[in-house]
């Protein structure tokens, strides 16, 4: 009974003393009947696992390093004086702009819009801006755009806006120096033959502070991740933007693959759409603001491009303005077809240039002058806005009629959806919750590609020859015969002439 089991190193003797000793203890019923299952815990409990039952330490969640990245913005700084931060940040109260928006039904619920607060406090801390509010939020396939609309102070931008064009110019430099040397290559293998195309100018940028670059956009994904500033728009990525329908991913250096293809990737789109985005649905109520007396008296159209508060607006009953458009006024310039603002001759530009070459070459017919292209001034009522697709551009609702004296107006634009805007007594505010994405009617049609370009004009000197027939091969062969056989007589002739007049 002491000798011990080759498999699990035990006696009989120390199994059985176990064994009784745990029936005394647990004084089962029916021992017998359960004595078997008694003996193989007793010998279970005996066994060492080698392997650990430990389960592995679970990866941290996206939850919880987002919850970590947030964590900066709950904590209180201690340098500085925040009464001098109350008194003088540019700071937007967002919590007062949520309160009312969530009685048109519109938000992004009270937790976010309170990250989206400290968020925005962040911001204006670590940026030496002047204004700053929540433009909106655009959503993406994989990520979404919270988007600020900002304004620098008086010369801060340009130090910075400074180093980007240096920035940029040296890589401009570098890609040119680069296709230099390929060129200087590609002429001693093999000359290329010249082109005489001349591509069309190119239209220039709005400078910072005008038009469709007034405001500087910063975007972020979540709170609490760094801020992202959007580059200025161009005219060209803004026409283009116009031809083509895309979801945003949520990343900004995405490319943007389309037809026609668009100059620039996901942040100079997402730029765009909110220049246009903006310009089509940012309003305020009418009197609101003003144009100022100096630029009151100007005539020339398309010279006012600025306004300022009027004091003495003492606000539209909410009633008024939830039945008529025209108590509201766009005070966003409308972008033109030409994606600028302020329109631009590029005409003249041209015919600088080219007098700048000094060409000796006899100008071609001058076109006609083109007609400068005019759109619907600063502060136009939206009553004059043209319904598109058989739908009215806008929707006038009140967020209740029950209690209609503690209600707010809200409107809502049908041709860009998530653009909404509110409005009660001397209080208004914009904003824009969407994909990015324009009402297109009942289908959207894609650009068709152009034309293809025709053949070259056929002519002897590029068109192939036809094989000869073998008659023609024959008799082609007999008149070469023939030829050589002449040109060996007058050659034979002419040397026997040579011969003659020696011996004379």
């Amino acid at each position: 009974m002491m000798k011990n089991s080759s498999k699990s190193n035990l006696n009989l003797y120390d199994h059985l003393a176990r064994l009784l000793t745990k029936v005394m203890d647990e004084r089962p019923e029916n021992v017998v009947d359960v004595i078997e299952d008694m003996s193989r815990e007793v010998k279970r409990g005996l066994l060492t696992d080698n392997q650990s039952t430990l389960r592995d330490m679970p990866l941290i969640s996206a939850a919880q390093v987002l919850a970590e990245q947030q964590r900066s913005l709950f904590s209180r700084r201690e340098d500085g004086d925040q009464e001098e931060e109350l008194s003088d940040t540019s700071l937007p109260n967002v919590g007062e702009s949520a309160f009312f928006l969530e009685q048109a039904g519109v938000g992004l619920g009270r937790e976010e819009t309170h990250r989206l607060f400290l968020a925005l406090k962040y911001l204006v801390d670590s940026q030496p801006l002047q204004h700053c509010r929540l433009w909106g939020k655009i959503l993406g396939t994989e990520s979404n755009y919270i988007i600020a609309e900002a304004l620098y102070r008086e010369g801060e931008e340009e130090e910075e806006e400074g180093k980007e064009e240096a920035h940029e110019d040296e890589e401009r430099d570098g890609d040119i120096r680069g296709e230099d040397e390929e060129t200087e290559v590609a002429e001693v293998i093999d000359p290329l033959p010249t082109t005489t195309y001349k591509p069309p100018p190119v239209m220039p940028k709005e400078e910072n502070r005008t038009g469709v670059n007034k405001f500087t956009y910063f975007v972020c994904k979540e709170p609490g991740l760094p801020w992202t500033k959007l580059p200025a728009v161009t005219p060209a990525q803004i026409t283009a933007s116009r031809q083509i329908r895309k979801f945003l991913t949520g990343k900004l250096e995405a490319p943007i693959t389309s037809y026609p293809p668009y100059p620039g990737n996901e942040s100079n789109y997402l730029r765009a759409q909110i220049a246009r985005i903006s310009a089509s649905t940012q309003v305020s109520p009418l009197g609101f603001y003003q144009f100022g007396e100096e630029e009151g008296e100007e005539e020339e159209e398309g010279a006012r491009d600025s306004y300022e508060e009027n004091p003495d607006f003492e606000g539209i009953p909410v009633h008024e303005m939830a039945d008529s458009l025209s108590n509201w006024v766009h005070h966003v310039q409308h972008i033109l077809l030409q994606g600028r603002c302020v329109w631009v001759n590029l005409a003249e530009k041209t015919e600088e240039n080219f007098d700048e070459e000094g060409d000796d070459e006899e100008k071609e017919e001058e076109p006609d002058e083109p007609e400068p292209e005019v759109g619907p001034p600063l502060l136009t009522p939206l009553s004059e806005d043209v319904e598109m697709f058989n739908t009215p551009p806008w929707s006038l609702k009140m967020s209740s009629t029950l209690i209609s004296q503690f209600a707010v107006a809200v409107l809502r634009s049908n041709l860009w959806p998530g653009a909404y805007a509110y409005a009660c007594g001397k209080k208004f505010e914009n904003i824009y919750i969407g994909w990015g994405m324009k009402f297109a009617g009942e289908g959207y049609t894609p650009s068709i590609p152009p034309i293809p370009q025709q053949e070259y004009v056929s002519g002897p000197e590029i068109t192939e020859a036809l094989d000869p027939t073998l008659e023609e091969e024959q008799a082609l062969k007999a008149a070469l015969e023939e030829q050589r056989a002449a040109q060996e007589e007058n050659e034979a002739r002419d040397g026997e002439e040579e011969e003659e007049e020696d011996e004379d």
